[in-house]
């Protein structure tokens, strides 16, 4: 029921004039994506929960409401690295699409990676990447997951946690866009279960499981929004002799758990004691 409460929410909140739906024509005109997922320099975590609501003043006692955020926040930013935020939505979102072209010719993400000199470090560049650099491995579009602000919020003495960002395909050469999703998920404005502050305070891997599960619900919608409906299964025809694509041969694992926060040994480093 968590999943579906959160999915409904998603849905709600990312509908409009900024959303573009992928054809399955656009689609069938891509041979070779690259995928990158990426955090927002500024985009946290943020702890907007005692300066926003004065329902804490008084178990605060003498401390004042930003400080309060400021240890908060460093108890989030220890939960789980912007690394893993980052590439959770990337690599839940992949293994979900099907075998089928133009997917099974994805670059393989450690080659992206070196290109575009990212992820050599645990924490993941702020500034959009030359994507052009990509051509050079015989890309020629790119899936790309921008998360903007995250962290945890309150009001009226309700907190929890929220997430927002965009995702969007693009062909490489002349930039137009052939998919953008924007996306919300705010456990507080959904009216889901209180999440204590302090609590977290003293557990941070209850923001983390809160966060993985959000993760995983917006991959979940990502994967669905790049099958498009009125594409034919299989996708196009296979190349003729001569053409640039290549299959990485990949295999997908099974998904993980939506509340748990482990990936698979190897998918992904864990974060930061």
């Amino acid at each position: 029921m968590a999943r579906i409460s959160f999915l409904a929410l998603l849905v709600l909140l990312t509908g409009g004039c900024a959303s573009q739906r992928l054809a399955g024509a656009a689609l069938d005109r891509v041979s070779r994506p690259a995928f990158i997922s990426r955090i927002e320099l500024e985009a946290g975590p943020h702890s907007l929960v005692f300066r926003e609501d004065s329902a804490y003043k008084d178990k605060l006692k003498k401390l004042e409401p930003k400080e309060a955020d400021r240890r908060l926040q460093a108890k989030l930013t220890g939960a789980v690295s912007r690394f893993e935020v980052s590439e959770r939505l990337r690599v839940n979102t992949f293994r979900q699409l099907p075998e089928e072209r133009p997917w099974v010719d994805a670059l393989d993400p450690a080659r992206v990676a070196t290109m575009l000199e990212s992820f050599l470090v645990e924490e993941v560049p702020a500034n959009a990447p030359d994507y052009d650099l990509l051509t050079r491995l015989g890309a020629d579009s790119v899936v790309e997951f921008v998360i903007q602000d995250y962290g945890m919020r309150s009001v009226k003495g309700h907190s929890g946690a929220y997430m927002r960002g965009y995702a969007r395909m693009f062909k490489i050469n002349g930039r137009a866009e052939i998919w953008r999703r924007p996306f919300l998920v705010d456990r507080v404005a959904e009216g889901a279960e209180h999440m204590d502050p302090f609590k977290v305070g003293k557990d941070p891997s209850l923001f983390r499981h809160e966060l993985t599960a959000m993760l995983d619900v917006v991959a979940e919608q990502f994967a669905e929004e790049l099958r498009p409906p009125d594409r034919k299964p299989g996708g196009p025809p296979p190349p003729e002799m001569g053409d640039s694509v290549h299959s990485t041969g990949r295999e997908l694992p099974a998904p993980p758990k939506p509340t748990d926060p482990e990936l698979a040994p190897g998918e992904l480093p864990d974060p930061d004691p």
